[in-house]
């Protein structure tokens, strides 16, 4: 049985993802945080997400799930002034955007940087990742107009090489991650 927090942090959420033919939004975070682009400049097809703040909460989760080292006594959330972080089963990352005010005291908290700045908007927007939307046709607006290629749609079940992953049910990501097996 999933935390109340989990089915609600990004939808329906699924910490245990499964192989399936279905089609899932693909990240490649490596490419959005290389510092190429300064801001993403992404549009999004969601009739209430002003510029592209769905997109900033798949890459937030991404980070969260991929890229936070999942301290045992995260400096992030007692840095809160707002307890908008909250650490779940296995040490994941959730942010409350309710109780967030954007102080990004968690950002400048974390000993290894792994909470981006730019990754903490004050207001923020879950993707929906357009599924209702995709009998449209060509893929989804967020993919066309990515300047980088960082965006793509990719079938669930393909063979993933060693630096990408299932996260949850509707999102591939690929990073060079920090491994706490391997360190």
């Amino acid at each position: 049985m999933r935390s109340s927090a989990e089915q609600l942090h990004h939808g329906r959420f699924n910490a245990g993802p499964q192989q399936t033919p279905e089609l899932r939004l693909f990240v490649d975070l490596d490419i959005c945080t290389a510092g190429e682009c300064e801001k993403c400049v992404i549009q999004c097809s969601y009739f209430y997400h002003s510029e592209n703040n769905g997109i900033a909460s798949v890459a937030e989760l991404a980070t969260y799930y991929l890229v936070c080292r999942r301290c045992e006594a995260p400096h992030c959330v007692n840095a809160c002034p707002r307890d908008a972080l909250e650490q779940q089963r296995n040490n994941m990352l959730v942010r409350h955007g309710m109780r967030c005010v954007s102080c990004r005291s968690c950002s400048h908290a974390c000993p290894y940087g792994t909470i981006y700045p730019e990754h903490v908007p004050q207001l923020i927007h879950i993707c929906d990742f357009c599924l209702d939307r995709r009998e449209e046709p060509g893929e989804p607006l967020c993919i066309r107009t990515c300047p980088y290629g960082a965006l793509d749609l990719l079938r669930g079940d393909l063979e993933l090489d060693a630096n990408t992953f299932l996260v949850g049910d509707n999102l591939i990501v690929h990073s060079t991650h920090w491994n706490r097996d391997k360190a």
